[in-house]
């Protein structure tokens, strides 16, 4: 197959995307597929070839890209790209993709997983990898994915939606309850997110999601055990434990950087209560219209009952990331699962 996997974008989620969606090119490319890398902010704007024959390109244009310990310079990545256009999308991105027989989805954050791409790719007729518009939208906007999952009697923290600005800071340090988690309403990889126990904290943080938008879910906050749970095609795959850093929280770092939290798989839990994530992650993904495969964070507190804190549409897939180890844990290796992916959204899509 020619398969054009889409990634880097313009989100705050960028670095991530870049080694998945490489990540994702090379093992399709080892399986035999005529696989490509596309940034779907620059393009092929380095590309001088015909375009039939960027299929063609040796190396897939696959380079090398790591996550760093802080969120990418976007400003940096705007000024470095010869298009001086307004557009989110790079030079010959939607062309190249109407020539591919799938496109692999391999963004996060802000174009990629709100549904945008996904509008599209639908218009251009063209399969692509994981949910399709609305439901990536819904599950995007954390406030919209609450109101969802609680019309469908699913456990979630009790939150509240609120619009603000720098001036509103001190009425809201003082009328909003502390603990409690601050997030930006479309954040994702823990970028945007503050767990604030005192009222100076809860100021910080207020000023410091300004950054990422005026929109932000405060909600109570759950102590217990972190877990996540994978959901490919229409079964769960195994729960996987979160452990911080001793003093610290599953941030941006934890989250990436090998070795910065301790995550166990399969979770050391009894088999009920795998199995109740497991049906909990199903129930999420769809009540929120999710297809093909996502992934469900969630607390399991005290008194046995676990909370479904938000769900993933496209989860990341970086040699890091929790799907391709939970698909380990199963026997999948990452390139059957990359396959299984592009088969299973190939299906969707001519349902659809």
């Amino acid at each position: 197959m020619k398969i054009v996997v889409l990634g880097g974008g313009i989100s705050t989620e960028r670095s991530v995307s870049l080694v998945t969606a490489t990540s994702v090119c090379r093992a399709l490319r080892d399986a035999g597929h005529k696989a490509i890398f596309v940034d779907m902010f620059l393009g092929l704007e380095n590309y001088t070839g015909r375009l039939e024959d960027a299929f063609d390109a040796p190396d897939g244009f696959c380079g090398s890209v790591s996550i760093s310990e802080t969120a990418p310079d976007l400003e940096a990545v705007k000024a470095s790209r010869r298009l001086k256009s307004p557009s989110h999308l790079g030079v010959g991105v939607l062309d190249i993709c109407a020539l591919a027989d799938c496109v692999f989805l391999g963004l996060h954050g802000i174009d990629g997983e709100d549904g945008k791409i996904q509008a599209a790719l639908e218009l251009l007729g063209v399969p692509y990898t994981g949910s399709g518009p609305l439901g990536s939208a819904m599950a995007m906007d954390k406030a919209v994915a609450k109101r969802i999952m609680e019309s469908a009697g699913i456990l979630t923290p009790r939150w509240r939606e609120i619009t603000y600005t720098a001036a509103d800071v001190p009425a809201l340090v003082q009328e909003l309850p502390v603990p409690c988690v601050v997030k930006a309403v479309d954040g994702g990889s823990s970028i945007g997110v503050s767990l604030p126990d005192t009222r100076e904290q809860l100021e910080q943080a207020l000023y410091d999601v300004l950054r990422y938008g005026h929109r932000i879910v405060v909600e109570e906050k759950i102590v217990g055990r972190e877990f996540t749970q994978p959901v490919l095609g229409g079964d769960y795959l195994s729960t996987i434990q979160i452990v911080p850093p001793e003093g610290s929280t599953f941030d941006y770092v934890a989250k990436y950087q090998a070795g910065a939290a301790v995550e166990t798989c399969p979770a050391d839990v009894p088999p009920a209560v795998m199995q109740a994530a497991g049906e909990l992650a199903l129930r999420t993904h769809r009540a929120l219209g999710l297809e093909v495969y996502s992934r469900t964070d969630m607390i399991l507190d005290k008194d046995g009952n676990l909370w479904v804190l938000e769900a993933n549409s496209l989860p990341g897939m970086t040699p890091n990331s929790f799907v391709p180890k939970e698909a380990a844990a199963v026997g999948m290796s990452y390139n059957q699962l990359c396959e299984e992916i592009v088969r299973l959204s190939c299906d969707v899509k001519r349902r659809g």
